[in-house]
């Protein structure tokens, strides 16, 4: 990729020119290691051709690639190999581009002088908060060995249960669309061309195959206008849900919808008590875990309701007492932190509590696609019971008239 860059060296002198990089970063930390200061840096062809924009959705780091990152850097530290040493050496062997690129500035700004966690936290997308804030914690303490095998392990598991809830609803979610599809091109292409056989032969039609045959024509003849319909509705509802209001009403619906809420508030109470453990025993103050959790959650009831906690804790309640007043966190809960409060026990109480509700989420994956599936089934063959019945019927009483 060509960046077109403007520069001052050491001396005030501008300059200007163009650097291939694999992306902006990689590309200003080539400059600065050249002793020039980056005035202004833009990707060349910058709004051309659709062919020269960059694709983000290729330039990422998966949870994958932090979670062994993670492993290799408390493997190293662990070994006492100097910081500096170790991003150099990761940025070199890790087979992601783009992670190597990051690592390659994170070295760039420890050699300058930065600490490990002010260097993370300049790549926010790759590093979160939580991620930044654990390492400080480990820096404050001298154990960032022990906190970088906290953070592997705590993103292993957050990552084993995302993919196992995604996994399960791959299969009915392929089937519903691939049905879709099949019945769309049944309507469109092939009940119009026996409609007019019907139609024609004068024999009296069944109330369904009227049904049948006035859906089909009406896909046939009016569909672009409901594609254009469903396309603006659905994009309205994408803006919606992107707002704070819309965010909030889809994750309030997440955590009150038949079945389905079962299993996301068993995954929000795994992700509430998995992070708290993993910053508790490393040493983060409790109020800072708790704002840090809010947004590791990913829900806004939820971000909401730790929030409220954060300032509840400042004025002096417990933290089970803070949470107990939402109504959301089940009572298991709430005496369980109670229990881990009154006996300096917390995080282990919290680990003990995460493992729980992990082991709960894969049971309601599990219990949901049991249920799914024989619903799915039962629908799906109405479905084509009702479309074969709709025309061979007629056709029947054709062949029997003849």
């Amino acid at each position: 990729m060509l960046f077109n860059y403007t520069t001052i060296d050491e001396k005030g002198a501008p300059g200007s020119g163009s650097i291939d990089a694999v992306n902006v970063d990689v590309a200003i930390a080539g400059l600065q290691r050249r002793g020039l200061i980056v005035a202004s840096i833009k990707e060349a062809g910058k709004g051309g051709s659709v062919l020269s924009m960059n694709i983000s959705w290729f330039d990422r780091v998966s949870t994958k690639d932090v979670v062994i990152l993670s492993r290799q850097l408390s493997t190293l530290f662990e070994a006492q190999v100097s910081a500096l040493r170790i991003f150099r050496m990761l940025a070199s062997e890790t087979e992601n581009k783009v992670l190597g690129s990051k690592l390659t500035v994170v070295a760039d700004d420890l050699q300058g002088g930065s600490s490990i966690s002010g260097a993370l936290s300049k790549h926010p997308k790759v590093f979160s908060t939580f991620y930044v804030s654990m390492v400080k914690a480990g820096e404050e303490s001298g154990k960032l060995d022990e906190t970088f095998l906290y953070l592997a392990d705590y993103l292993d598991r957050t990552y084993e249960i995302s993919s196992k809830v995604k996994g399960a609803l791959i299969y009915p979610a392929f089937v519903i669309v691939t049905f879709i599809t099949v019945m769309l091109l049944m309507f469109t292409m092939v009940i119009p061309k026996i409609s007019s056989i019907i139609t024609d032969s004068g024999v009296a039609i069944p109330v369904y195959t009227q049904v049948i045959l006035g859906i089909s024509n009406f896909l046939v003849n009016d569909g672009f206008i409901v594609l254009g319909i469903v396309i603006i509705l659905g994009f309205l509802i994408f803006r919606y849900v992107r707002t704070p209001t819309g965010k909030f009403a889809v994750d309030r619906l997440k955590l009150h919808f038949p079945y389905i809420s079962t299993l996301y508030r068993k995954l929000y109470l795994s992700r509430l008590a998995d992070n708290l453990n993993t910053m508790l025993i490393s040493g983060i103050p409790m109020v800072r875990a708790l704002e840090l959790t809010s947004s590791v959650i990913n829900n806004s009831v939820f971000e909401k309701i730790m929030a409220d906690a954060v300032e509840a804790v400042k004025s002096g309640k417990s933290v089970s007492e803070a949470i107990d007043s939402s109504g959301e966190i089940p009572g298991i809960m709430i005496q369980m932190m109670k229990v881990g409060e009154e006996s300096g026990e917390l995080g282990p109480i919290m680990k003990t509590m995460a493992n729980f509700y992990s082991r709960e989420v894969i049971n309601a994956v599990n219990s949901l696609v049991d249920l799914i599936e024989p619903l799915m089934i039962v629908v799906l063959g109405l479905g084509v019971a009702i479309l074969l019945a709709s025309v061979l019927v007629p056709i029947y009483s054709i062949a029997e008239a003849q």
